[in-house]
């Protein structure tokens, strides 16, 4: 996978895609199981307030049972030993519990605690003990609140006893209001205010069960909760199928226990994980799938590229790469820029041979042409001597005069000093004065300055020899003249005569730059030619016919010193 791009790329998609899929799953599980949690939590805090509300409000209808009883003069006197009739008691009794009878059973007991009255027909215990007990602690209390205490008696006896003492004028105890709570009441109290799934567990201040909206629960369950919070332990430490809520009544000190049912109990959170494994895996397969086919898809032609450059990199320019089928898509069009590319390098390629080719034909003629001036420069100072031997100083003159132009051009520099130019051109001009019989004149008007520029050799002698040939053909009393001239930075050099003059068209710079078309100026168009690939287009020839008649051709180009050949 290091050194496969197509193992990186598969590699790569496939993490891509897993990562997100695995971290996106386990979040979403994470914040489903943490939503349905809050929002039970949520729900048994609103049950249990509700659960609250309701003995908060039969605990301060109590109080005002209580105080009415206390204030009540009928009562008061039946339990002094007045004569008051049951009957009237009762009526008494019934009209201050007349909202409350539902949630608890209200009995009235003497002094001694021996039973009087009761709201109920229900079995009655016929005394109560005063020194322990309700009664006891109704007596000593005394409060704003009616003590209650858990019921001992079992079987189908109260759950729950209150009770409060009534007094007389000299706060002396005359009797005692005995509030009993039954599991029909517990159940009325509570009857829809802790919802259809839930169980309520009401406990003692000591964790003793009192009541259970499920039979025996309060035996059962309230040891289990006692014993994990006298060890410091959460209620739910150890139950996996419950949730408990705890809330604690602060007038009577009673606790009430919501038992709800775990939201995602450990079997739904493995089925829930099972389908998130399950589905994982399948989204695995795809991506794998995926991954695979579009790292083949990308890694295959650049494969072939990679193959086809290979080929190139062994001199193979046929090599290609094959995009039939292939998507109309940057690969493919890199692959078909590659075609091309290879195609244009083998049309170099050829032509590049083909140059080379000429290259060597040229050097080939260049070194058979250089052996010919050295046969005729040798065979010219064989005839220098023979006519100076001979007394024929003409033909001397000419034959040394051809010999150091030959020598001249087959040396190998290519730029020389103007002053060795103007050496030659004197040299041609003293062979056409002994060819012409001094049918013309020539001056020479060369700055001691511009002695040191270079240029390139040969220029002035295809000049000079237009102007000869052409210019003052058929002229009598003929005349060329050279100069040169600078402006610190270019250097005009000037050939001029008296013949005929160019016609029209040829005036300006130099237009025959087509070998074909300079047939009968072939000097001028190599003069031209030359300067422009030494210089630049902005060198060259420029052609002119003077008001008084003649010729001037001008060659233009940098100027520039012997020393370094730098600009001036």
């Amino acid at each position: 996978m290091r050194v496969s791009f197509r193992g990186r790329l598969f590699a790569a998609f496939l993490i891509v895609s897993l990562i997100p899929l695995v971290i996106s799953s386990a979040l979403l599980l994470q914040v489903f199981h943490y939503r349905m949690t809050a929002t039970s939590e949520r729900e048994a805090q609103e049950y249990l307030d509700h659960a609250l509300s309701a003995m908060d409000a039969a605990a301060e209808g109590f109080v005002r049972v209580r105080d009415a009883l206390r204030e009540n003069a009928t009562l008061r006197a039946a339990l002094t030993g007045g004569a008051v009739s049951s009957t009237r008691v009762y009526n008494e009794l019934f009209r201050a519990t007349e909202d409350l009878r539902g949630y608890a059973n209200f009995e009235i007991y003497d002094a001694d605690g021996l039973f009087r009255w009761s709201t109920q027909s229900l079995p009655r215990i016929a005394s109560l003990p005063t020194g322990w007990g309700a009664l006891n602690a109704a007596a000593e209390g005394g409060g704003e609140t009616i003590p209650f205490l858990p019921c001992e008696e079992g079987g189908n006896g109260p759950l729950l006893r209150g009770a409060a003492a009534i007094c007389d004028s000299h706060d002396e105890i005359i009797g005692y209001l005995v509030i009993q709570m039954y599991d029909a009441h517990f159940r009325a109290l509570y009857d829809g205010r802790y919802g259809a799934q839930n169980d309520l567990l009401l406990l003692s201040p000591y964790w003793h069960g009192v009541y259970a909206t499920e039979a025996g629960l309060a035996d059962t369950l309230a040891p289990q909760l006692r014993e994990r919070l006298m060890s410091g332990a959460t209620l739910n430490a150890a139950d996996e199928l419950f949730l408990y809520t705890v809330a604690r009544q602060e007038s009577t000190g009673f606790y009430l226990v919501l038992r709800q049912p775990e939201v995602l109990t450990q079997n739904t959170m493995r089925v829930l994980y099972t389908v998130t494994a399950f589905s994982a895996l399948i989204c695995v397969l795809i991506s794998i799938l995926m991954s695979f086919t579009y790292s083949q898809q990308i890694s295959e032609p650049i494969r072939r590229l990679e193959g086809a450059f290979s080929r190139v990199e062994l001199g193979d320019l046929d090599a290609r790469v094959d995009n039939a089928g292939a998507k109309s898509d940057e690969l493919s069009r890199l692959g078909t820029q590659f075609n091309g590319m290879v195609e244009a390098l083998s049309r170099n390629q050829e032509a590049l041979l083909e140059n080379q080719r000429a290259l060597d034909e040229t050097q080939i003629r260049m070194l058979q042409a250089q052996l010919n001036p050295h046969f005729l420069g040798n065979t010219l100072d064989t005839m220098k001597w023979i006519s100076k031997i001979n007394k024929v100083p003409q033909v001397a003159t000419m034959s040394a005069d051809l010999a150091d132009i030959l020598r001249f051009g087959i040396s190998p520099d290519e730029l020389v000093p103007l002053r060795r130019e103007a050496e030659i051109l004197e040299r041609y001009i003293e062979i056409q004065r002994i060819r012409l019989s001094d049918g013309f004149t020539f001056t020479l008007d060369l700055p001691a300055e511009l002695e040191d520029c270079v240029v390139p050799k040969m220029i002035l002698q295809p000049l000079a020899e237009n102007a000869i040939l052409h210019g003052l053909e058929g002229v009598e009393n003929g005349a060329v003249a050279v100069t040169a001239e600078s402006d610190g930075k270019t250097l005009r050099i000037r050939v001029a005569d008296n013949g005929r003059g160019f016609p029209d068209g040829m005036t300006g710079a130099y237009r025959e730059r087509n070998e074909t078309l300079a047939r009968g100026h072939l000097g001028l168009y190599n003069v031209d030619m030359i300067l422009r690939k030494y210089y630049g287009e902005g060198s060259g020839l420029y052609l002119e016919n003077p008001k008084v008649g003649g010729a001037v051709v001008t060659a233009v180009l940098p100027l520039r010193r012997e020393e370094a050949e730098e600009e001036c």
